[in-house]
């Protein structure tokens, strides 16, 4: 009985005690939840907050210089502007002013370009051709690419020839690979001028010649990418010596680009006086020019590539979607060596080609209204009309070589890429402002030809600067956006001393070609083509000219060889061409690095 007792006192005890400690802690719970409570309600207050004042996010981890693909809605407005609105998850406004507003400079000038000029004339100590050619040495040329990249081999093999004493056989073109193009030399380029400029310089012949009634049959070999003289000597020489005539092989960027004072002016006597156009292409470059400037006093050149196999083979990435995926990577397997693209990591580097509609808010942004006339040398573009569309909406006044001339007076150079691209190369010459989407061989031959005619101004973007600003441009006003670019592309506008002697790759910068003059002497001199062009080979005696050895240049330079993408220059013309189941060929050099298993490569990307 004892023991049943103390049971229950025991169960009552736990009882009383259970209900006391329920008791508390309702009291504990009580007073808790209400602090939970507000402490979350706190928290989602400040997210809700955050959200509605940070900036929308970019579509799908938008990493894109444009979105080529999505739909664009322009409205007008009384004020002037163009409202551009890009359908999103959450529509955003970005306004582009239809003026390009005054930014107190002339846009269609250089500041103190009149100080400076080209100045190639040989010095005293330059050998001239008949005190140095070799009685029996014979170096024949055969070039590769397209236009322009074939101008580089030609002015280099002047060069080349006279390292090794050696006469000069007029250079082959390159007519079997891709471009399909069967011009020769003297179809494309004035021949006698050419032999008749040089020939203080080097000896220059049409054809191998015959000795007792047999043709001199040449070595083919090739000599590495940027040869010094002194591999040039310790490579060709010796086979030159022994069978007296060598032909060297894919010749495209084969001399360095660092060579003495008098080599490099030779290259600037050849690129901008000896290779003269013949009278027929001139002609008709001079009629486009003109008609372009009945249409208005001043006009922009754009050099626009963006053919898809350009752009599939740059593995960059343009905001297309699934579907460029697709079509860009289909065309991309054609090139089983290239290495895995990163389109981020590319576009980082600047590498990546500005879409039409990105050049034209550059533009916009550097102060060229809509009633601009843009002259454009382009092939097919990736996206058609709908990929220029942005472009012509900013700048209706819209033309081409196409829009300018009938059918019947292109016929005679429509069949070859080459004079095609001859005809926009006269017309992107004498444009007052020249502007290239990319860093190709035209875009570099250009820039160094406006360089030494006067420092034309010569819009070339700074895409490694520029592509966030194109990414995130909805979430900043008009004026932020146009001041930065302006910002980003000093350095990058055709100024004097804007690129450091000995910088980049010399064909765009002929700094040992260019000379600074005074103020004074600057008003009595004649513009520098016909200062050069009647002094040829004479001394450069006037103390007022002093060669550009330094520079001030800026922090936003032209970048180094190493950060330079180089493109498939197919046709710089802009034709589509037909060729071994790809669209165009290529005017390359190449920056990828990969092995060919493909013979067809190796001629396609001039190794």
């Amino acid at each position: 009985m004892k023991k049943k007792k103390r049971d229950n006192n025991a169960f009552v005890a736990g009882l009383f005690l259970g209900a006391t400690f329920i008791r508390r802690h309702r009291r504990f719970q009580s007073h808790l939840l209400p602090l939970i409570s507000a402490f979350f309600g706190c928290l989602l207050l400040l997210l809700v907050s955050f959200n509605l004042l940070a900036p929308s996010p970019i579509l799908h981890n938008q990493n894109h210089l444009s979105m080529l693909h999505q739909p664009r809605h322009h409205f007008s407005h009384e004020d002037g502007e163009v409202e551009v609105r890009l359908n999103s998850d959450r529509e955003t406004t970005f306004r582009v002013p239809a003026s390009g507003g005054s930014l107190g400079r002339d846009i269609w000038s250089t500041a103190q370009s009149e100080l400076y000029c080209g100045c190639s004339n040989a010095s005293r100590n330059f050998a001239s051709a008949d005190m140095k050619t070799h009685p029996n040495r014979y170096l024949l040329i055969a070039t590769s690419g397209g236009l322009n990249q074939q101008r580089t081999g030609i002015t280099d093999a002047v060069v080349a020839a006279y390292i090794l004493n050696a006469t000069l056989v007029v250079p082959k073109l390159d007519q079997k690979s891709f471009w399909k193009d069967t011009s020769d030399f003297s179809e494309i380029f004035d021949v006698d001028h050419f032999v008749s400029f040089l020939s203080n310089d080097v000896e220059i012949i049409k054809e191998l010649p015959v000795k007792q009634g047999k043709a001199t049959t040449p070595r083919t070999m090739r000599v590495p990418r940027k040869c010094t003289p002194k591999c040039y000597q310790n490579r060709v020489l010796p086979v030159l010596n022994k069978r007296h005539a060598v032909q060297l092989s894919k010749f495209d960027y084969r001399l360095s680009n660092k060579l003495d004072k008098d080599l490099q002016k030779l290259r600037c006597r050849v690129n901008y006086h000896a290779l003269k156009f013949t009278d027929p292409i001139l002609e008709m470059g001079k009629n486009l020019v003109e008609r372009m400037r009945t249409r208005s006093k001043h006009f922009i050149a754009l050099h626009l590539r963006f053919e898809p196999d350009m752009l599939a083979f740059s593995g960059c990435y343009f905001g297309g979607g699934e579907k460029e995926r697709q079509e860009l990577g289909s065309i991309r397997t054609r090139w089983k060596s290239l290495h895995q693209s990163n389109p981020d990591k590319v576009r980082r580097n600047g590498r990546c080609p500005l879409t039409p509609e990105e050049v034209g808010l550059m533009l916009r942004a550097l102060g060229f209204g809509s009633d601009v006339h843009l002259y454009v040398a382009s092939g097919e573009v990736y996206g058609g009309e709908q990929t220029l569309a942005p472009l012509k909406e900013l700048f209706p006044n819209f033309h081409s070589k196409d829009s300018l001339a009938s059918k019947e007076e292109l016929a005679q150079f429509s069949p070859f890429s080459s004079r095609m691209a001859a005809l926009d190369f006269i017309v992107s010459d004498e444009s007052d402002v020249f502007v290239t989407n990319n860093n190709g061989n035209m875009a570099r031959i250009l820039a160094g030809r406006r360089r030494y005619f006067g420092h034309k101004p010569t819009i070339r973007p700074n895409a490694k600067k520029l592509y966030k600003l194109f990414i995130y441009r909805n979430n900043m006003t008009w004026e932020e956006f146009s001041s930065s670019v302006r910002t980003h592309q000093i350095g990058f506008m055709g100024a004097p001393n804007e690129v450091k002697p000995g910088r980049g790759e010399f064909h765009e910068n002929p700094s040992s070609c260019i000379c600074e003059i005074s103020a004074a002497k600057a008003k009595e001199i004649p513009s520098s083509q016909d200062q050069n062009h009647n002094s040829h080979n004479k001394t450069d005696k006037d103390e007022n000219y002093t060669s550009k050895d330094t520079s001030d240049a800026t922090d936003e330079q032209v970048p180094d060889d190493d950060q330079d993408w180089s493109e498939l220059d197919y046709m710089d013309n802009g034709n589509r061409l037909q060729g071994k189941g790809l669209s165009n060929g290529t005017d390359s050099d190449t920056s990828f690095v990969f092995k060919s298993d493909q013979p067809e490569l190796d001629e396609f990307f001039s190794d």
